[in-house]
């Protein structure tokens, strides 16, 4: 069946509509408003990468050389031990002070100077700053080699020669009759027994090396373990026997031997305090 012609006064009917069309008719503020949230949060994200680097760079953010402070270095240690500590460890550009592994980093670099003994803590401040705490090394001897002197500490570990004066360093003892060179960096032990029975018995007469007027230890020719000989001036010496801890049976201890040390005249020559009973 035909539908009815429409008059001519009729109204047009309104063209039909897609179903796209009406629901973006119906969601037109929605979908506005979360236009206008993910420009924002592009903006913030975009805005964060430009300044975030500015904020994480700021003085109070990064922690610089000069703002660490570092305690218990000693006066024998010449060298900005600070400053080597960072330049090696590559913090001497700055740290920025939010980073997890700062305080680590830090013990680290101080722990690998060769000056450093141990470190003993790490406080990380706020604003950007630092205090070190550390215990260095102390040298007991130095070691005659080709060409010059190296310091060893108690242990027989190598220590920065180049921290001495001429003078300073002629103020310990020197240990002559060693054969080998360090077997490692300076900071690490020299590596040959005979370094480390030499600076334990400069250790253990310590301070009175200049009162008993010795200037030397060096290991006796043929003798295993090695029977260390003190030289003092002109020549005189002192058969000192075993270095600490090495002693043959009914040799008289380290402590025994050093005590009659001191009380031997100071013109004393040939004297063995390691005959059995001689202390």
């Amino acid at each position: 069946m035909s539908s009815a012609p429409r008059r001519r006064d009729q109204p047009a009917e309104p063209p039909r509509r897609s179903v796209a069309a009406a629901f973006l008719d119906e969601h037109r503020a929605g979908l506005a408003t979360a236009l206008v949230l993910a420009a924002s949060a592009g903006a913030a994200v975009y805005g964060w990468g430009v300044l975030g680097g500015r904020v994480r760079s700021g003085v109070d953010q990064v922690l610089h050389p000069e703002a660490i402070a570092v305690e218990g270095i000693a006066p024998w240690v010449r060298d900005d031990l600070r400053l080597e500590a960072l330049r090696d460890a590559s913090l001497a550009d700055g740290v920025p002070l939010d980073d997890p592994e700062l305080a680590r980093r830090l013990a680290r670099a101080f722990d690998m100077h060769p000056w450093v003994h141990e470190v003993l803590a790490v406080e990380v401040r706020h604003p950007a700053a630092a205090v070190i705490r550390v215990r260095c090394r102390e040298p007991v001897a130095m070691v005659v080699v080709p060409g010059g002197l190296l310091a060893v500490d108690a242990d027989g570990v190598v220590l920065p020669s180049e921290d001495f004066t001429a003078e300073a360093a002629a103020g310990y003892p020197r240990v002559t009759g060693i054969t080998s060179g360090p077997r490692a960096a300076v900071g690490a032990a020299w590596g040959d027994p005979l370094v480390e029975q030499a600076a334990a018995l400069a250790a253990a007469i310590g301070p009175d090396w200049p009162q008993l007027g010795f200037v030397e230890c060096r290991p006796a020719a043929g003798t295993d373990p090695a029977a260390w000989q003190l030289v003092g001036a002109g020549g005189r010496t002192v058969v000192f026997g075993s270095a600490p801890g090495h002693e043959r049976p009914g040799e008289p201890s380290a402590a025994a031997k050093i005590s009659r040390l001191r009380s031997l005249p100071a013109d004393a020559d040939g004297v063995d305090l390691a005959a059995p009973g001689a202390g």
